[in-house]
């Protein structure tokens, strides 16, 4: 009986499904980089706003504490939207009659809040607590980055479940004193592996993978 298939069809057969599970494979890989890429988690977006407020001038350059504007998030959840009395506090006196900060002058007028895009937004079915993490000693630089440095403000962390987990798994590696939770520029000590430990003794930091911690 004659041969049906030339000798060279068991290579291409061997190629043809060597080369698809490869295939596969880079395109699970570059859709895991990509899930994990700032492009995919907006991390460097900027965010249009009704005025283009700057963390660098106001925490960086002036000094304002985050507490000042954030005024709830020893003690919420939610860390707190200042209200347009906070902002003109200053700008009653200071760039009074600037262009750029009419609408702040006209939500002060009207009673109308200014309707800022929030940056940092988890999905509504995770539960997050500023207050908790505040008292076990997370510095606001953990989530937000170097907030004091952002002209315009970007999301600095990626916020999906892996990177909320590294934390959580390991929290005493991101502890420090409560007193410097809001100084984004504190810098850990040279003993800081045994600060960090007695830290944890001390504020009763453990660690919590569970689902109900964030899934409620």
């Amino acid at each position: 009986m004659p041969q049906i298939f030339h000798h060279s069809t068991n290579t291409l057969a061997r190629v043809t499904i060597f080369g698809a599970a490869f295939l596969v494979a880079a395109a699970l890989g570059a859709a895991t980089l990509l899930d994990r890429s700032a492009y995919w988690t907006r991390q460097t977006e900027v965010l249009k706003q009704p005025v283009p407020f700057s963390h660098d001038h106001h925490v960086g350059g002036i000094g304002i504490d985050c507490r000042y504007c954030h005024t709830s998030v020893e003690n919420a959840a939610f860390a707190g939207i200042p209200p347009t009395a906070t902002c003109m506090n200053c700008h009653s006196q200071i760039w009074a009659d600037s262009p750029t900060l009419e609408p702040v002058r006209e939500s002060f007028r009207t009673g109308q809040p200014l309707r800022w895009a929030r940056v940092t937004d988890l999905p509504d079915f995770v539960y997050f607590d500023h207050s908790i993490h505040v008292a076990k000693g997370i510095g606001c630089v953990e989530c937000h980055g170097r907030i004091d440095r952002m002209p315009l403000t970007h999301m600095a962390s990626p916020l999906q479940m892996r990177w909320c987990l590294d934390c959580h798994r390991h929290p005493e590696k991101r502890l420090r004193p409560r007193a410097e939770v809001f100084n984004a520029k504190w810098e850990p000590p040279a003993n800081a592996e045994a600060m960090r430990a007695q830290l944890a003794e001390e504020y009763r930091v453990t660690s919590m993978t569970d689902c109900s911690t964030c899934h409620r």
